[in-house]
């Protein structure tokens, strides 16, 4: 049985050492890194999942970015699943959970880098951010959008950049 729960400081160790099997030691070159780079998870959108030892299985976070025009939105990702507990639904119940609590929460849409033919059973295509960039190399096929609320990115055109907390100053706060 797994378990999906918020990410606890305890994950994070063994949540690198999924991501760097997932995704290879190259992962951080990646345009959606460099967004992400020194900055914290949007608030309460950090997942993991655990198997019934507590051992971390999955893992998915949201990031706060401004989509060009459409303002404020989230980055979703990486999205990772231990390669021996794939195919048991893992990954779309954390894509699940994670827009559930995202519209919860009052975001309005969820942009990523990511799979299309995964993606889109979930809802998000390339058509909502054809008129995004992103501040890096990115293969078009894969830069995907959804809107939790309809209408959130109609006509959304420009960069789009990180924002949200930073890491340095939570460490300071702490």
């Amino acid at each position: 049985m797994t378990m999906i729960r918020t990410e606890i400081a305890t994950d994070v160790a063994a949540r690198e050492r999924l991501l760097d099997r997932a995704f290879g030691k190259t992962r951080r070159r990646k345009t959606s890194e460099r967004i992400r780079e020194g900055r914290l998870s949007a608030e309460g959108l950090a997942f993991t999942a655990v198997d019934a030892k507590g051992k971390l299985v999955g893992t998915i976070r949201l990031w706060d970015v401004v989509a060009g025009s459409a303002g404020h939105a989230l980055l979703l990702g990486p999205l990772a699943v231990d390669c021996k507990q794939q195919g048991k639904g893992i990954g779309a119940a954390l894509m699940r959970h994670a827009m559930a609590e995202a519209k919860m929460l009052g975001h309005t849409a969820i942009i990523l880098v990511g799979d299309a033919p995964y993606y889109a059973r979930f809802g998000f295509n390339g058509g909502l951010v054809a008129d995004l960039h992103l501040p890096g190399p990115v293969d078009r096929a894969r830069f995907l959008g959804i809107e939790l609320i309809p209408g959130a990115l109609d006509g959304a055109e420009g960069l789009v950049a990180g924002c949200g907390r930073r890491e340095a100053a939570e460490r300071q706060a702490a």
